[in-house]
């Protein structure tokens, strides 16, 4: 008898050993499934904003197939909203699939030169107002140049943009120096870039909208100069301290990084690079006798990183030390950069612009492209 439940005790022992060693499998395998997905990712999903920095690759293809990408931003659930510059807005969906449907076209985008669909921000109470801001070039008789800022309503049962309202109006434009970069700030009010609309004048001129930089007020309209001495401001974005600094194009060469103060004028066209005169400001870092042609800029972990177009790299920038330490990433590998925006998974994304006629397209251009900063 003692044999018998001796034996049935094994039995049972054993038999519990295996459930205990498959649901481990089972569990292992499940989880494998997460953690070991195949290099790239589409978008910032769920699970890849709680994966460690480390097991993230350094470069994740987003979408291909583009025409000439501008300006991208993120809604709360990681959905990917960008600007085509012929006029579309378009969608990347949170399982990373980019939408063939575009959110909106935009028939009275002027497609000229560096202008036509730009900027893209989205408020910062997006949640509760579904606002998105677009800044674009446009003619308001035909033969004209503008720029302007519009409000649409974001239906996210429909994928679409509504009700659309103009912010600001007539701001000059050409065929180049459009400026077109928007965010909102840690003041929640809105920033907007512009050029100088191929006139260097008008960015000496604060009656005139052209080369500053402008802050609104979404509840109140109400429009000011905020620095002035810009020749063509493509980014902006604040650091740690709320501090504002910008990148813009120079002529030919010395492009500039600026850390912007209210009301200081930046110099364009009367100094450039280490040039002084008194009343205006020199730049943190510029390009010298070479040419970054630098679009977007975004802050993350000690450093600013942005775009070169004709650059053709992803460059950083320190400023922590005695000079500024400025690297170059990807030199000539993706081509031409417009965005760098910094992701709600911590990661960079940025756009290329090879398909603008300035550069050389690949097959699959334009893209959006996915950088792991912790591992440059």
């Amino acid at each position: 008898m003692s044999k018998c439940i001796i034996f049935i005790f094994l039995l049972v022992s054993l038999g519990g050993l295996f459930f205990a060693l498959k649901t481990y499998t089972d569990f292992k395998s499940a989880t494998g499934r997460v953690t070991n997905l195949p290099g790239v990712q589409t978008t910032p999903s769920s699970e890849s904003s709680k994966s460690e920095p480390s097991s993230i690759p350094q470069v994740s293809v987003v979408a291909t197939g583009l025409e000439i990408p501008w300006a991208l931003d993120f809604l709360p659930d990681g959905v990917i909203l960008f600007t085509e510059r012929p006029g579309k807005v378009r969608l990347i969906d949170s399982s990373g699939n980019l939408q063939s449907k575009p959110v909106a076209t935009l028939t009275d985008v002027k497609p000229i030169g560096e202008g036509g669909l730009l900027g893209l921000a989205l408020h910062p109470d997006f949640v509760n107002n579904h606002f998105v801001y677009l800044y674009y070039t446009y003619s308001s008789n035909g033969s004209d140049t503008l720029n302007k800022v519009v409000r649409f309503r974001f239906d996210s049962k429909t994928s679409g943009l509504q009700e659309q309202t103009t912010i600001l109006d007539n701001i000059p434009g050409s065929s180049n120096h459009n400026g077109g970069r928007i965010k909102f700030g840690p003041d929640k009010n809105l920033y907007i870039t512009t050029g100088d609309a191929e006139n260097p004048s008008q960015a000496q001129d604060t009656q005139s909208l052209a080369g500053k930089i402008l802050r609104i007020n979404p509840h109140r309209g109400k429009v000011e100069v905020y620095s002035y001495g810009h020749r063509n401001p493509q980014g902006i974005t604040w650091d740690n301290d709320g501090n504002l600094w910008e990148v813009e194009h120079g002529q030919t060469a010395t492009d500039e990084v600026n850390k912007i103060t209210p009301g200081k004028n930046y110099g364009w066209p009367i100094i450039r690079g280490d040039e002084i005169k008194p009343g205006m400001e020199n730049p943190v870092e510029h390009s010298g006798s070479i040419t970054w042609a630098p679009a977007g800029l975004t802050f993350h972990n000690g450093s600013f990183f942005f775009g070169g177009l004709r650059g053709q790299a992803l460059y950083e920038l320190s400023v922590d030390g005695e000079y500024p330490d400025l690297k170059e990433h990807f030199k000539g590998q993706f081509g031409r950069i417009r965005d760098v925006v910094l992701g709600p998974d911590n990661m960079l994304y940025i756009t290329t612009s090879n398909r603008d006629g300035r550069g050389s397209p690949a097959p699959d251009d334009d893209k959006i492209i996915r950088i792991n900063p912790n591992s440059l």
